[in-house]
């Protein structure tokens, strides 16, 4: 029998919290192989590179060509040093890394509208370079080429490692926006972005507090929800749109929180905004729930939301009929999810097989995706 081969995936997802890696095990090279996790850690960022992403996430900059070009090197010598890290973390040789799957850092996500685009910066051929590991990026503009939203792109692994036969299930995950994977006991997998999860909270946290996020929910727990501020905000007309359909930072920012604090009545505290900004996440979830999967009996999650004890308490006692839990209850890290997808995702792409679901995405059919830079 031969070796299991090694695929190491990296992600930086739109908090921009870390550079996430996951080194995982195929025992073959068949699709149905199920990658089995062996290492995953999160990275920090260099704080002066992390500030700057996030001040382009909220749209509080522009960026020249030049800017462009050197935060690309940049954000792929990161991934490249967080990778080499991930690998001497782990004892494991360079050599015996088939791949690398890199996601990249989304500055912009617009796959709608009359030319649809993704960018995600991180420059692989970097990658190769400084690893001497074949890497393969760029996972989303095919997809978004052939008609799709280029995401979600995980619900593929979610549908491999947590389908059950004998429930419906949903899982949920909570980066810096929330995603959905259905996964119904028979029938058709979907999934969708259904809003902000962490992505607005860790902004407002970060002005009010100086936190880069709120560390348990414990600010949001100190406030209260104001129901006409809520109600501004679930007024988004982006949250009535049917699935397919994804968003990001550059839509949900605190500009557009500024914009319907403004049209209020009264100035609301600024832990009660953070409160209800954790309802908004909570409701537009249950709501997305309630629409495409009623019958669903339990709701998996991960993503650096599941550290949220405020925010994972709302969500199930928003969601009484439904088992609220974690992938850990699964044999699964939370917080490894996303970057174990992209290493499987890497070795599809090798094996020339598509990475996209089209029932998820609303791409024209299945589809190769990513670019490979050999090593």
């Amino acid at each position: 029998m031969a070796a299991p081969q090694r695929f190491l995936g990296l992600i930086s997802g739109t908090s921009a919290d870390g550079i996430d890696a996951a080194l995982v095990e195929l025992d073959d090279d068949s699709a149905a192989a199920r990658p089995r996790l062996r290492f995953a850690r999160t990275y920090a960022w260099d704080p002066a590179l992390r500030a700057r992403l996030v001040a382009l996430g909220q749209q509080d900059a522009l960026l020249s060509l030049d800017d462009v070009g050197e935060l690309d090197t940049s954000i792929g010598q990161a991934f490249a040093a967080a990778a080499l890290q991930a690998l001497h973390d782990a004892g494991v040789d360079r050599d015996g890394v088939a791949a690398i799957g890199s996601h990249g850092q989304t500055l912009r996500h617009r796959p709608h509208g009359a030319l649809p685009f993704t960018l995600q910066l991180g420059c692989a051929a970097t990658i190769a370079e400084r690893t001497g590991i074949t890497t393969v990026a760029d996972f989303r503009r095919r997809d978004v080429a052939a008609g799709g939203h280029g995401a979600p792109l995980v619900p593929a692994l979610h549908a491999a490692l947590l389908h059950s036969a004998d429930e419906s299930r949903a899982v949920l995950n909570l980066g810096g926006i929330a995603n959905l994977t259905l996964l119904p006991a028979s029938g058709t997998v979907r999934g969708f972005d259904t809003g902000p999860a962490n992505g607005l909270m860790d902004a407002w946290c970060l002005r009010h507090r100086g936190e880069a996020y709120d560390r348990g929910g414990a600010f949001a727990a100190s406030g209260r929800v104001d129901d006409a501020l809520l109600a501004r905000l679930l007024a988004e007309p982006w949250f009535a749109l049917p699935p397919p359909k994804s968003t990001g930072r550059d839509q949900f920012h605190l500009g557009w929180l500024e914009a319907r604090l403004a049209t209020g009545a009264t100035d609301t505290a600024a832990a009660d905004v953070q409160t209800t900004l954790l309802a908004l996440t909570v409701r537009s979830v249950a709501d997305a729930l309630h629409t495409q999967q009623p019958g669903t009996a339990r709701v998996i999650a991960c993503g650096g939301g599941v550290h949220n004890e405020t925010l994972m308490a709302a969500l199930a006692a928003e969601l009484p009929d439904m088992r609220v839990e974690t992938t850990a209850a699964h044999g699964l890290d939370p917080d490894a999810i996303e970057a174990m997808a992209f290493a499987w995702l890497a070795r599809e792409t090798l094996a020339g097989r598509p990475g996209n679901l089209a029932s998820v995405t609303g791409a024209a059919g299945p589809r190769i995706l990513g670019a490979i830079h050999r090593a």
